[in-house]
């Protein structure tokens, strides 16, 4: 349980992401995948890292539990921290990242992919943030870079999700496979970024992230204020100690 790092083939670091039993990341691990990403990516051997998932999801977003067993702030000030900086940390990732998406990549996990250079995705894979749903804010900096504006919005409002299908429609995800195939597909394609000269991969990711028209620190950090907001204000822990249950007639 937990991150894991494995150097399949050369120039490919492969990071896999196991917190059972549905990937809903704890303060902890938001900050040892953050490290991963960071260490691959200073790792001059590294030319393309692979984030990946085991079990039934890619990911579920934060720990709802660990936030309702503290009584006060901390554990929401950590988990705000901790995605903030595995957020980041997909970004500013020295190399490109290829996320390898399996069945739900919720809340969280679309800050993850939402960052990631290339996304390749099962054909069960689907994507959304149930924010609303459960007291929270945020990523919606990271979903807008995934499908176009209005249906963000729409997304982020009714806290639907979207297929890989829909999302390889807008061209965002690059390519959906069945699942059986996803590793080796993520793997085909690090591997042909991998083939490229070691420091102009690089200078082309430095490049990239310099020419981006959002800020994605600054206005994720931004959306954080809010959902700061909305715990201090009470209605984050009415929502989320609902979340799960059925409603009262």
């Amino acid at each position: 349980m937990g991150v894991s790092t494995a150097r399949p083939e050369k120039g490919i670091r492969v990071l896999t992401v196991d917190f059972p039993p549905v990937n809903a990341l704890p303060v902890r691990g938001w900050y040892d995948l953050a490290d991963a990403l960071r260490t691959s990516g200073r790792d001059p051997d590294v030319r393309c890292v692979v984030l990946a998932a085991e079990g039934r999801g890619f990911n579920a977003g934060v720990d709802i539990k660990e936030m309702q067993r503290d009584s006060g702030h901390s554990a929401l000030i950590g988990a705000n921290r901790g995605c903030y900086e595995a957020f980041a940390a997909v970004y500013e990732c020295e190399v490109p990242v290829v996320a390898a998406v399996n069945g739900f990549c919720l809340g969280g996990g679309i800050g993850l992919v939402g960052n990631a250079d290339v996304i390749v995705a099962s054909d069960d894979a689907v994507f959304g943030l149930p924010e609303l749903d459960r007291g929270a804010l945020g990523a919606a900096t990271h979903l807008a870079r995934l499908v176009p504006q209005h249906l963000m919005r729409a997304l982020y409002y009714t806290s639907r999700t979207a297929t890989a299908q829909e999302l390889h429609a807008h061209g965002s995800v690059w390519k959906v496979v069945p699942r059986g195939e996803l590793a080796c597909a993520a793997l085909e394609l690090a591997r042909e970024i991998a083939r490229k000269d070691a420091l102009l991969i690089r200078l082309a990711k430095a490049a990239i992230n310099g020419i981006d028209p959002v800020d994605v620190r600054r206005s994720y950090r931004f959306e954080q204020g809010f959902t700061f907001e909305a715990n201090l204000s009470g209605v984050a822990d009415r929502v989320r100690d609902s979340f799960g249950k059925e409603p009262q007639p």
